[in-house]
């Protein structure tokens, strides 16, 4: 039993290393690219998946610490932080944030007003809105937004 809760440790553990600089690469590359006014720590917190995150933590504690041989374990993680490490990479990193937060040619509504355009981020209380006629950036308050049905 000792060992299984070292393992699950482990591998929460390192998951967090590996989900700290995926983030880290959007943060830079997208979040900073576009201007968006956003903290590190809620994009982190707002965008982590429980259940990909467990996935992955029950993974990695299981080759860690069950697996005897260390030249896997070892090759196992140094592919998973190199392929997160991508995301530190301009071009790689802005297609990863665009393809988990941005929503392309979407019509939303006010009660005055018709967007139509991409959000490049739907945050907690704002939206940040590319409208395609206006040809600019704009922060939409999502308490005044309609709902569709």
């Amino acid at each position: 039993m000792t060992k299984f809760f070292q393992a699950l440790l482990t591998g929460v553990f390192f998951t967090f290393i590996l989900d700290f600089f995926l983030f880290l690469g959007i943060k830079i590359n997208y979040i900073d690219f576009y201007n968006i006014d956003l903290y590190y720590n809620i994009l982190f917190a707002d965008h982590q998946n429980i259940y990909i995150y467990t996935i992955c933590s029950i993974l990695i504690g299981y080759i860690m610490i069950y697996i005897d041989n260390n030249k896997i374990s070892t090759i196992v993680l140094a592919i998973l932080f190199v392929t997160v490490s991508l995301s530190l990479i301009k071009p790689i990193g802005k297609s990863i944030g665009e393809s988990l937060l941005m929503t392309k040619n979407i019509t939303l509504q006010d009660t005055k007003h018709t967007y139509i355009g991409d959000i490049y981020y739907d945050g907690r209380k704002n939206i940040t809105f590319y409208d395609h006629e206006l040809k600019k950036v704009i922060i939409l308050d999502k308490k005044r937004l309609i709902k569709n049905k």
